[in-house]
């Protein structure tokens, strides 16, 4: 589908915006699920702790595996179409996931859901690069990714309302379906921009990937970037859920309360710290600050949670609304290199992220579960272990970029794409 004049702002909204809105939701949705479902996976199949870190974290590992092509294709093809393929795997792997009876097929169903679903969010990022000023990107991102906090939302308190209706089986033949439409309406409703310059061959695209991972510039925020959301995406997504069951002691109905609660906090922190890092980006205050310190609140949160202080409500929710601090430097790293790469930018931190969200997930399990407990269940310990070996990791990380920042403001303006937005 082609646009032979230019579409309004609203046209904008509805024919770009919104598609691929639906798309992350759907994403989103995906991710988190089995923080409420692990208990029904688990009894129905026997599965203990690591299998569950494994099976959900396959997600995080073929969605990981398919980032650097998906920047060139992105790059090369446009987000409309490539999105568009890949969530026809998405639905195959959901339909497979409905119809599985062992743990290997439920495997397989997960991983080709975590392919299909690979391009929601970087895709979304590339058509946003293409179709709004740069000065809107941290707000128009914070949009899209309370989008999926949404599909994060619908999956605690509504999906265990909707296990009283249906099984897990059931919903995922629904999210079968919805994978199938959105796939459709990427492709005919969202239009189509011409390429403002011409596509490079293959090897010259490689070159530019290759040239994204010897930045100085990508270096210096990645490994906080990285570290802060694979902790965010493996406990939000799993662990939340059994913490609060095994820990804090609820039951099912009220851990998924607090779920959905903290899935709330976690859109609030989408949208909010997006529209702050804008306006106190037009005051002078770069993107870059407002990333360090919602990241130092968010480890505050997790350490609060480790330690016992006061109420879990509290803290669970500012862990869902500073957890979101670290997709910031998405916006930021684009911004510090030509918009015809964003796609491989985008795609080039988002492979190590959920690299590390797959290693973290199913790592947080393999630990948890050296402290069974008879009846079901695991103790704090294992908990404790698991969430405090990666607060420590963030707290490294986030002083390298401490660090990187004042070598930054050292060299004055040389690095200055990275302390604020191009306008």
């Amino acid at each position: 589908m082609s646009s032979a004049t230019p579409p309004t702002p609203v046209a904008i909204v509805l024919r770009v915006f919104l598609p691929f809105a639906a798309g992350y939701f759907l994403s989103y949705l995906y991710r988190t699920i089995n923080a409420v479902l692990s208990p029904y996976l688990a009894a129905e199949l026997r599965l203990d702790a690591t299998d569950l870190g494994l099976l959900t974290s396959v997600y995080f590992l073929t969605f990981a595996a398919f980032q650097l092509p998906l920047g060139m294709l992105l790059d090369r093809f446009g987000p409309r179409r490539v999105e568009a393929l890949l969530l026809l795997f998405a639905a195959v792997g959901a339909g497979l996931f409905a119809m599985s009876h062992h743990a290997t097929e439920l495997i397989i169903g997960r991983a080709l859901i975590g392919l299909g679903v690979s391009a929601c969010l970087m895709a979304s990022f590339k058509a946003f690069v293409v179709w709004f000023p740069a000065s809107r990107l941290p707000a128009v991102n914070g949009w899209v990714l309370a989008a999926g906090g949404l599909g994060a939302l619908v999956a605690t308190a509504p999906v265990e309302a909707a296990l009283k209706l249906t099984d897990w089986r059931g919903l995922f033949v629904i999210l079968t379906g919805l994978s199938f439409a959105v796939s459709a309406a990427l492709l005919w409703i969202v239009p189509e921009r011409r390429h403002v310059r011409p596509v490079e061959g293959l090897r010259e695209q490689w070159r530019e990937v290759v040239g994204i991972f010897r930045s100085p510039i990508f270096w210096r925020i990645a490994p906080t970037a990285v570290l802060s959301q694979a902790a965010f995406l493996a406990i939000q997504g799993l662990w939340a859920g059994p913490w609060l069951r095994d820990v804090a002691g609820l039951d099912k109905a009220a851990a998924a309360d607090y779920l959905f609660w903290i899935a709330a906090a976690m859109v609030a922190g989408f949208l909010g710290l997006g529209q702050l890092t804008y306006r106190l980006s037009r005051l002078g205050m770069p993107p870059l600050g407002v990333a360090v310190g919602g990241l130092a609140l968010f480890m505050l949160a997790q350490l609060a949670l480790l330690a016992g202080w006061g109420s879990i409500g509290l803290w669970w929710t500012l862990f869902g609304f500073f957890g979101t601090a670290g997709t910031l430097t998405y916006a930021i790293l684009t911004q510090a290199f030509p918009s015809g790469v964003a796609g491989r930018v985008n795609t080039a931190l988002n492979l190590l992220v959920f690299v590390a969200a797959f290693a973290g997930q199913w790592g947080m399990g393999a630990i948890i579960n050296h402290w069974p407990q008879a009846g079901g269940g695991y103790a704090a310990a294992g908990y404790h272990w698991a969430f405090g070996l990666a607060l420590a990791l963030q707290a490294l990380t986030w002083g390298w970029l401490l660090v990187s920042m004042g070598r930054t403001h050292s060299n004055g303006d040389s690095n200055r794409a990275v302390a604020s937005p191009k306008r």
